[in-house]
């Protein structure tokens, strides 16, 4: 029996390419979200960090600092997740929704999950809440 290394490798990259062709998204999901627009970095180092002075900063205005500069951000709902917003209405360094950082808001789009397993929000809208 001869060893065919080339046909091997085609067989094998065939079989690993039907096995994960099942863990392929159909398609994501339009939601409509409602909670808290935060800085998310300054958030996932501490939850307290929803308004605009976070626990351990000097920096009065951190959260609308951060949005401006173009950090992420995200929307932190009433049962505690944590959807990161992406897409055209974070261009410009977050110009369209840096407003609304630290308020209420109401988010719809496409619903996914980035490479580590987090809640992304491809936002087609955000309105604020009241303010």
């Amino acid at each position: 029996m001869r060893f065919n290394a080339q046909r091997t490798t085609v067989v094998a990259a065939t079989i690993v390419l039907m096995l994960s062709a099942g863990d392929s998204p159909v398609s994501a999901k339009v939601e409509t979200i409602r909670g808290t627009l935060v800085d998310k970095a300054c958030f996932e180092r501490n939850p307290k960090n929803i308004g605009q002075q976070h626990v351990d900063r000097p920096i009065d205005e951190c959260a609308m600092a951060c949005a401006k500069y173009g950090l992420p951000l995200a929307v932190r709902t009433a049962d505690g997740k944590l959807y990161q917003v992406v897409g055209d209405l974070t261009a410009k360094r977050n110009a369209q929704i840096f407003p609304h950082v630290t308020f209420m808001v109401e988010a719809t789009g496409e619903i996914t999950t980035d490479e580590e397993g987090g809640l992304q929000i491809a936002a087609t809208s955000v309105k604020p809440l009241g303010k």
